[in-house]
Order: C-alpha cells, then sequence, then structure tokens
C-alpha cells in the first residue's frame, strides 16, 4: 500500500496505540477502593537501569486503603521507596524491614485536583504522541508527491483523511479525559 503514499492502516494503529497507553496510564489513578495498578507508572533506578517497579517487587492490597509492597533484594528498599515518594502519585510508603506499607490517603478536594492535573498530564503526552504520527504520515506524503508516486490531488486527499483520523483520535482522548475527570471529582 506504499505507492499510494502513506499507509493508513499504519497511521490508525500507532494513533491507537496513544489512546491504549492513555488507558493504560489514567486507569492507575484510582480514586475510591486500593489497587496495585496505581503503582504502574512508578520506575525505580535499579541495577543500573529505570525498571517497573512490579519488576523489583511484589505489589499486594492487603486492606481498602493500603498498598503493600515486598521488595525482593533488601538492598532496593531505599530505591524503592524514593521512587514512589518522587512519583507524583502523593503518596507516602512506611519502611517495615523489605516491606512497604502505603496507606491511600483520602482524597480531598486538593488532592483530587491533583489527580486531574496528572491526568491532563498523560492525556497531553497522548496527544503529542498522536501529533508527531500525522507528523510522520504527511511527511511521507509529501515525499512521495515530490518523488512522483501520487500526484497533488491524491496527496491532498489523503492529508485531509490524515488530518480526519487525528481529529477523530484527540477527540476520543478528550472524552476520555472528562469521563476519567467526572470520576476523580465525583464524591
Amino acid at each position: 500500500m506504499r505507492s499510494e503514499g502513506v499507509d493508513l492502516k499504519e497511521l490508525k494503529r500507532r494513533m491507537d496505540g496513544a489512546i491504549s497507553a492513555f488507558k493504560h496510564d489514567i486507569a492507575s489513578l484510582r480514586t475510591g477502593r486500593a489497587s496495585a495498578n496505581v503503582l504502574d507508572p512508578v520506575t525505580v533506578e535499579a541495577y543500573g537501569s529505570r525498571m517497573p517497579l512490579n519488576q523489583v517487587a511484589n505489589i499486594t492490597v492487603p486492606e481498602a486503603r493500603m498498598l503493600s509492597v515486598s521488595v525482593w533484594d533488601k538492598s532496593m528498599v531505599g530505591a524503592v521507596e524514593r521512587a514512589i515518594r518522587e512519583s507524583n502519585l502523593g503518596l507516602n510508603p512506611i519502611v517495615d524491614g523489605q516491606n512497604l506499607r502505603i496507606p491511600l490517603p483520602e482524597l480531598n478536594e486538593e488532592r483530587r485536583k491533583s489527580l486531574v492535573k496528572v491526568a491532563h498530564d498523560y492525556a497531553e503526552k497522548s496527544k503529542v504522541a498522536v501529533r508527531h504520527v500525522r507528523r510522520d504520515g504527511m511527511d511521507d506524503l509529501k515525499k512521495a508527491e515530490k518523488d512522483g508516486e501520487i500526484g497533488q490531488d491524491e496527496s491532498r486527499a489523503q492529508s485531509e483523511r490524515v488530518q480526519k483520523m487525528t481529529d477523530d483520535v484527540i477527540s476520543e482522548i478528550d472524552r476520555l479525559l472528562a469521563d476519567k475527570e467526572k470520576e476523580i471529582m465525583q464524591v
């Protein structure tokens, strides 16, 4: 399908990847009950590289408002605690040997607003990713037109399709963000 300018299916697949990454990110913003997914965005400086928390520790939910993190390597406890504190999730772990107990704070108005800000940051990252995909598609179209693979009319028609696809994906991200914002702000 390259000979007709740009592979729209490939662009759509990449844009859908941005949406699924956004859904995964906002799923980690829990509003009520404790969930191990809350710690999904946390990465730990371990063994000379950044690793997801679930690759250096076991995460469980012993109570409705408490998370428990069992670090496998005793030397990593400090790094795990630091990563959780610096994760911008508003969590303060309590170190207990190789375990960390993380009480989830009651969501007050200030905490809800900070979670909404985090959700907006996730949405903006996803929109930027979608715009990068659009830029790649437009660059491919310009190159195909310049190389004589497609004509001006076909290039314009395909660029309009790429732009419409981009607009649809960004409006989907906005809709998901609005739903999550409503869920977070609900008391």
